[in-house]
């Protein structure tokens, strides 16, 4: 597998043909999976483990209302550093970022189990995301750097197998932990794996570096967007909330945040070396997937982290049954992903792959806003949904690696996982917005306490959120059409 790392790197928009007479076997596949499979499990599991854990912690530190930032302090601090991960990998190695990335992870996730209020956890949480914006991202990019792109989609079965187990027992996991034990130990487990991931990576060689590969040059570009996230994330989370959306607090967050974006794309389009993947997104096909992506993450994270609060307290389940009625989504996900990596493999032409899953996740979610409020029902529509979100994610890594090339498959991942964590962070804050907007007033911190006339309200809160989520998802498949064809070799 050492073959790679004499390989020059892709220029400009060079599509990666450079991998056409290259054959990875099974067994140096293997090698190389065996190593960064744990990584990967834990960055997957971390999005559906904490879903049906919210309540609980909710009434144990207070703030549900808050609550959605467990997830968005997350995806926000994970949604900065993707860029970072992908160029400082691209410069100096995959392997050397990812273990910097899991240690960043562990540190937070112990301190996570060790917060003592709603503020400490967002806290932690954030710090979390400081390194768990790196596993996801600087793994996909080790892979990529020794399979070929149609092998990648050949290969599917084995990533599939991971977010299968990460996707299937997060929820369960998360339910049973919360039912006989404590959520704080959903964040300890993380110490004894993350130590059996660190010492697995340091057998890998340190692979591919590219010294002409730019680092973090572009510091300005990172605080701008940073506080411009915030900023725009604290009004959609806290209007209708902490402030009136059409209160003086309200116009000086928008206007903050409209100046803040305005200034970003001012710098990034001057800077030499931008924070932001811009040569990537100068080519049209790639920004359109980006936007993909951007519109799957906000409806399939939202859908996640919420699904199971609007069964708890929408439907009186306990957390341990709303783990379970999870799992036709996450296996929805699990097949569409498979299904998807086969079609590409075959094939070779993604392209109408996500458009049609977009539109049947809308479709489901859609059916969830005006079908009869009943569990089973919801929970069924789950997998409709999943379904659709997963074609996006294994179309959307290949055609971008493709069109990046491959000597910058870090930033490539990146532009992914930087679209994913924006799109997920955007979509969790504005669909508890909506949620929070229409219960009012409403108290539903102790969830057993809920009359039936509350968990009503509740319901029809939620239904207006699937509907919006159901507008954005058919947006994401008009989006999807808008993508060139691209050739899978």
């Amino acid at each position: 597998m050492s073959s790679v790392s004499d390989s020059p790197p892709a220029t400009g928009g060079e599509v990666e043909t450079s991998f056409a007479s290259e054959r990875v076997s099974v067994q140096e596949f293997l090698q190389l999976f065996s190593a960064v499979m744990l990584p990967m499990f834990m960055a997957a599991i971390d999005q559906t483990l904490l879903a049906t854990a919210t309540p609980s912690i909710a009434a144990d530190l207070g703030g549900l209302r808050d609550s959605s930032w467990i997830a968005i302090g997350y995806l926000l601090a994970s949604t900065v550093m993707v860029p970072l991960y992908g160029r400082l990998g691209d410069r100096y190695g995959r392997r050397d970022m990812l273990l910097f990335a899991l240690g960043g992870f562990i540190v937070g996730s112990l301190a996570c189990g060790f917060a003592q209020s709603m503020g400490q956890l967002v806290g932690a949480r954030v710090l979390q995301g400081l390194g768990g914006g790196g596993l996801m991202v600087m793994a996909q990019a080790l892979i990529g750097e020794l399979v070929p792109p149609r092998q990648r989609a050949r290969f599917q079965g084995y990533f599939a197998a991971v977010f299968t187990l990460a996707s299937v027992s997060g929820p369960v996991l998360g339910g049973l932990l919360v039912t006989h034990a404590s959520w704080r130990w959903l964040f300890w487990v993380n110490l004894p794996l993350g130590l059996f991931a660190t010492w697995r990576l340091t057998k890998l060689s340190r692979g591919m570096r590219n010294d002409s590969a730019p680092g973090i040059e572009d510091v300005p570009g990172m605080l701008l967007f940073t506080v411009a996230c915030v900023t725009t994330l604290l009004w959609v989370s806290q209007a209708g909330h902490r402030f009136g959306w059409f209160s003086l607090d309200s116009a000086a967050f928008v206007g903050g945040a409209v100046v803040l974006w305005v200034m970003l794309v001012w710098r990034e389009r001057r800077a030499a070396e931008p924070f932001l993947p811009v040569e990537l997104l100068r080519q049209r096909s790639i920004t359109f997937v980006a936007l993909t992506i951007v519109c799957f993450a906000s409806c399939m994270f939202s859908l996640v982290f919420f699904l199971p609060v609007y069964l708890q307290l929408g439907h009186g389940v306990s957390a341990q049954h709303a783990g379970l009625m999870v799992l036709p989504l996450t296996f929805g996900i699990v097949t569409g992903s498979t299904t998807t990596g086969r079609l590409i493999s075959k094939f070779g032409k993604p392209k109408w792959i996500p458009v049609a899953g977009m539109a049947i996740a809308s479709g489901g979610l859609l059916l969830m806003a005006v079908v009869p409020p009943v569990a089973n029902l919801i929970s069924g529509l789950g997998f409709l949904c999943g379904l659709g979100f997963g074609t996006v994610m294994p179309t959307s890594q290949v055609v971008i690696q493709t069109l990046a090339g491959r000597g910058r498959l870090g930033i490539a991942s990146a532009t992914t996982s930087l679209a994913r964590s924006t799109g997920a962070s955007l979509g969790t804050a504005l669909f508890g917005a909506m949620v929070f907007a229409f219960l009012g007033g409403l108290d539903i911190h102790n969830a057993a306490a809920l009359s039936d006339a509350d968990r009503e309200a509740v319901m029809h809160a939620f239904h207006h959120a699937f509907f919006g989520a159901a507008v954005l998802a058919a947006l994401g498949s008009w989006v999807a059409s808008r993508v060139a064809q691209t050739a899978i070799e």
